[in-house]
């Protein structure tokens, strides 16, 4: 639609180089053109010029006067499609997306098949969950430009948010049957995009069906296995689900999931049949770890012990620091826990009195060195977890004593002690550990986080400033790399030493300039960067892990960090609110006339004395 108060040639010509220089980030350019137009008395007061030169202004970072410029321009030509375009773009640029929308939405009055408006009309649509909105977009631009992918696409997704799967289908049917589509991994994306709408529609049988006439053209032949196995086992299809997870654990024997499916497939009904499945596997596949781990979620009693027995000294003999964390799930079976513990102390004393697991065993090649300290480090653990203060840090001493270089057995004191609530001594062996090894991001992450519950918190930044760009303050950097668990230490640390300002800092500043960007700010970014995927998922068809994002989107604040935030600046504010601060500018004023006498008289005469 044409302007409501076109330039003449020359000054129209002007304004469209305005609009080149604005897409190809040519600011100042911009404005000097803007300038040209503006000067002539005739346009001093050109609606679009202004709404351009604000807009051009508000990347160059002067706000209030793109706003006075945008404003100026609305308001002497409030019937043109630029002006409310250009309104909304200032807008959505400050997070105001209702705003954005309600000038989208005016915008499309005066110029209602205007593509661009469309298109940023439906990011603010699905960014803001208006699905609804988002469908009769989408449907504007499919009947637009009806040969571009996207729009296709766009359309389809609508109804999928929508759970109108049958529309949506229908749709995605229809454009893979058009002369738009290429048999390549992005058709194979759409067709397990297609197939996974069917299945959440809740057909089974037509999704397999699905699959069986497509999966030649599927690249991922994992998930098309992974999809099958699935279907078969919602149908109980039985037999054919067990081919397919057999086929899997031969692609990959390492995944737990698979052997869960598998019994579930073989229909197990005792804790026996499982764990002659996983024997068979182990057999199978003799360097798996998987199907050895496995089977002692199912063996009791002397079989249990066995299995435990042969996994601990496999562990013990290689060294595997995890071993403990591996095995801590059995921990809920008291009866697993006391025949761990026997068989940990039988080794001990076997290793420390002639180096094997068991006297049965002293005619065999000697254990190394490291086994004994390995044990010593699995007890640690082992007490440390079941609340044995002192008889873990009996068993870690001597850890330490028999490896004095090892850094493990210095974290894990630390962590004994943490668990003890002892945080300054946990902080004493963390640093320790740090310095056995300056170079190692994790220890150094660790320590740093030990100081901050020990209430060290400018320690704990120049701790932290060891792995942190130089030239920049620590907090500012790791706040700019959206390190989240420092933000949740630092506000806790700050609210235990009362400094109740500097935890809400902690918990909510949101000075982008500054960098000051704490932890809630953090989430509201993560939110806002879905802007770069709704366009891009849809061109590059990654539309299995669009829908994903989107999900994920949907239940962000659910995550502990968030969590962690948000119960800190709670406890802050009811902190406050039941025991106000004194506010430091109201002078606090001594009530002399009740005084007692002795200390009034005394300060009366000291002030006379110095008078005279």
């Amino acid at each position: 639609m044409p302007s409501s108060n076109p330039l003449p040639p020359k000054e129209n010509a002007l304004f469209k180089r305005i609009l080149r220089c604005y897409e190809h980030k040519q600011y100042k350019n911009g404005i000097k053109f803007a300038k040209q137009i503006l000067s002539n008395p005739k346009f001093s007061e050109h609606g679009e010029t202004l709404a351009m030169k604000g807009l051009t202004l508000n990347c160059l970072g002067r706000k209030e006067e793109a706003y006075d410029h945008v404003r100026r321009g609305l308001r002497n030509d409030l019937q043109s499609h630029v002006c409310w375009h250009v309104y909304g773009l200032l807008q959505r640029s400050d997070k105001k997306y209702d705003e954005a929308i309600k000038c989208y939405r005016n915008a499309l009055k005066w110029d209602k098949d205007n593509i661009q408006i469309l298109r940023d009309l439906s990011l603010l649509q699905i960014q803001m969950r208006d699905l609804e909105g988002y469908k009769d977009t989408r449907y504007q631009l499919f009947m637009l430009r009806p040969t571009q992918r996207a729009s296709w696409i766009g359309f389809a997704i609508s109804y999928h948010l929508l759970k109108d799967y049958e529309t949506a289908l229908k749709i995605l049917d229809t454009f893979r049957n058009s002369p738009m589509i290429c048999y390549d991994y992005e058709h194979s994306e759409l067709l397990l995009y297609q197939n996974m709408v069917i299945q959440e529609s809740g057909e089974c049988e037509q999704a397999l069906k699905h699959l069986d006439k497509y999966s030649d053209q599927i690249c991922d032949k994992v998930t098309v296995k992974e999809t099958y196995g699935k279907l078969r086992l919602q149908l109980k299809q039985y037999a054919e689900a067990v081919q397919v997870y057999k086929e899997l654990l031969n692609i990959n024997p390492e995944n737990t999931t698979y052997y869960a499916r598998l019994a579930e497939a073989e229909r197990h009904t005792k804790p026996e049949e499982t764990l002659a499945m996983l024997q068979r596997y182990e057999d199978l596949f003799p360097r798996a770890l998987a199907p050895r781990r496995l089977q002692l979620n199912y063996a009791i009693g002397d079989e249990f012990k066995i299995l435990v027995d042969r996994y601990l000294r496999r562990g013990l003999h290689k060294g595997v620091p995890p071993l403990f964390v591996n095995l801590r799930s059995l921990y809920n079976d008291q009866q697993k826990v006391d025949t761990i513990q026997s068989l940990v102390l039988e080794y001990k004393e076997a290793l420390k009195a002639h180096g094997h697991f068991s006297d049965q065993e002293k005619d065999n090649p000697r254990e190394p060195a490291s086994a004994l300290l390995w044990t010593y480090y699995y007890l640690a653990q082992h007490y440390d977890h079941l609340g044995l203060t002192e008889k873990a840090l009996n068993e870690i001493d001597a850890a330490i004593e028999h490896t004095p270089t090892l850094i493990e057995l210095f974290v894990t004191k630390g962590r004994i002690y943490k668990h003890a609530g002892n945080v300054q001594e946990a902080y004493k062996w963390l640093d320790e550990a740090q310095g056995l090894d300056t170079a190692d991001r994790y220890i150094n992450s660790k320590c740093a986080k030990y100081m901050l519950r020990a209430n060290l918190i400018k320690e704990a930044e120049e701790t932290c400033g060891k792995f942190t760009r130089e030239g920049v303050l620590a907090m500012e950097n790791l706040n700019e790399m959206q390190c989240m668990w420092i933000q949740t230490e630092a506000a806790n640390a700050y609210k235990r030493l009362g400094k109740y300002g500097e935890a809400l800092k902690k918990c909510h500043e949101v000075d982008r300039v500054d960098f000051n960007n704490i932890y809630l700010q953090h989430f509201s970014e993560i939110i806002e960067d879905q802007f770069d995927f709704h366009t891009y998922c849809m061109r590059k068809m990654t539309l299995r892990s669009y829908v994903g994002l989107l999900r994920l989107e949907d239940v962000l604040r659910a995550h502990p960090f968030y969590f962690k935030a948000a119960k800190c600046a709670v406890e802050v504010y009811l902190r406050l609110h039941d025991e106000p601060l004194p506010d430091p500018t109201q002078a606090q004023e001594i009530d002399t006339d009740h005084l007692p006498l002795s200390v009034g008289s005394h300060v009366l005469f000291e002030k006379d004395t110095f008078t005279f």
